[in-house]
């Protein structure tokens, strides 16, 4: 019998939200942790599967949205039981990032991560309709929305207007 080599993830439950995906062991910087996979889908149709999920999230409770723009025509919907990816939650200070290597998404270590510390990064959403993404990384730069860091100013600013 082949020794199956384990993951260097695990997922469990997260005090950020629902669950969350933790390292097994310590990873250094740089390295290929997880792929995001899920149903490929028209960016039409990711958009309508958006919106479900994010209704269902405001009813439920549980995790919103779990598309992921592959490129200009097609999303991933990831919301499926072979995709622990899935669980990885955002921060505003992530410790990953993720980068579309020949159409698949690999979510990597932006620096040295601690076994036992959970896996985060920035899930890049834009101003529209923040308010349906309330953030609870705890981070110390954490704005109280899922934003993605390049409209984080713009967004301060809009913030600063209104009071």
């Amino acid at each position: 019998m082949k020794n199956k080599k384990l993951p260097l993830y695990i997922v469990r439950n997260s005090k950020v939200h629902g669950k969350g995906v933790f390292a097994r062991k310590d990873i250094p910087k740089g390295t290929r942790i997880i792929e995001y996979v899920g149903k490929i889908v028209s960016c039409k149709e990711g958009l309508r599967i958006y919106e479900e999920q994010l209704k269902k999230s405001k009813e439920t409770g549980a995790g919103a949205v779990y598309i992921f723009q592959l490129n200009k025509k097609q999303d991933i919907d990831g919301n499926v039981s072979w995709n622990p990816a899935k669980y990885i939650n955002h921060s505003c200070s992530p410790n990953c990032d993720y980068d579309i290597i020949n159409n698949r998404i690999w979510i990597f270590s932006k620096r040295d991560i601690k076994k036992g510390e959970e896996l985060n990064y920035d899930y890049d959403y834009d101003l529209n309709d923040y308010q349906d993404h309330p953030c609870k990384c705890g981070s110390k730069e954490c704005l109280g929305f899922i934003i993605g860091k390049r409209y984080r100013n713009k967004f301060k600013k809009m913030m600063e207007n209104k009071s």
